[in-house]
């Protein structure tokens, strides 16, 4: 398949960037090759569910941003999973972590919230991890959407284990008003879990009008990415997308 895009800035200040979208599954399984993996995708953001949430998690996913010259940006157990880690590329406006009402019974959901710069740009970031249940999940992709319309942004994007195909309501409604970045620019594989036998894709990064999709899709194939490492690293496989931002 054909590379995509390098992260580079554009005379006009506009900013081609590397986002990467990954479940880690609270790095329960082979860190080494969950490092490789992120490191060989060379994003600038990478927004990251299940991130490690008890006992020494800061320490954890700093290991995980160090590993792969990355730093944290915000997230965590600070928002119920979900964290964004970038690199030094970008200049940080603003953070929050938002947690989502609780529904009893069910895992407490919440948002890993950014607003950063890349040269002339400026960029609102969520990473979200949706409810399994169906009727949540709905609700909580009006939250998402309503978040990102209160960032202050022109321009802004959200990815993140969805748990649910693109057929689905949710998915559906995101679409209404979002980029799904994979449907726009195909590039690498299109299904993210599970890693062993890959058959649907519940895992996407979606853009704001007027942020051009580059190209999208899971790095199986991508220079220094192995079907080994992303077997071992975690369940989910990852999705990568370049895009392009517009100076502001």
């Amino acid at each position: 398949m054909a590379p995509l895009p390098n992260s580079r800035t554009e005379p006009d200040g506009s900013a081609v960037i590397r986002v990467l979208s990954y479940n880690i599954r609270s790095m329960r399984d082979d860190t080494d090759a969950l490092a490789r993996v992120i490191k060989s995708c060379a994003p600038d953001l990478v927004l990251v569910q299940e991130a490690p949430r008890f006992f020494r998690w800061r320490k954890k996913l700093a290991r995980l941003a160090r590993a792969a010259d990355l730093v944290i940006l915000t997230g965590g157990a600070t928002a119920a999973g979900p964290a964004i880690l970038c690199s030094l590329r970008a200049t940080v406006e603003r953070t929050e972590d938002v947690l989502l009402p609780l529904t009893p019974g069910l895992h407490r959901r919440g948002f890993a919230t950014a607003v950063v710069r890349f040269a002339g740009t400026r960029l609102g970031v969520l990473s979200c991890h949706l409810s399994l249940q169906k009727d949540e999940r709905y609700e909580q992709c009006g939250m998402l959407l309503d978040r990102l319309a209160g960032m202050g942004v022109e321009h802004a994007i959200a990815g993140g284990d969805l748990n649910e195909r693109p057929d689905g309501r949710t998915f559906r409604r995101l679409t209404d008003g979002l980029t799904d970045c994979r449907a726009a620019a195909p590039w690498g594989g299109e299904h993210t879990w599970t890693p062993a036998d890959p058959y649907q894709r519940i895992d996407a990064i979606f853009a704001t009008k007027g942020i051009e999709v580059l190209g999208c899709g899971v790095p199986a194939g991508h220079p220094g990415v192995t079907g080994a490492d992303l077997r071992a690293a975690t369940d989910h496989l990852p999705v990568l997308a370049a895009l392009k931002v517009p100076a502001r």
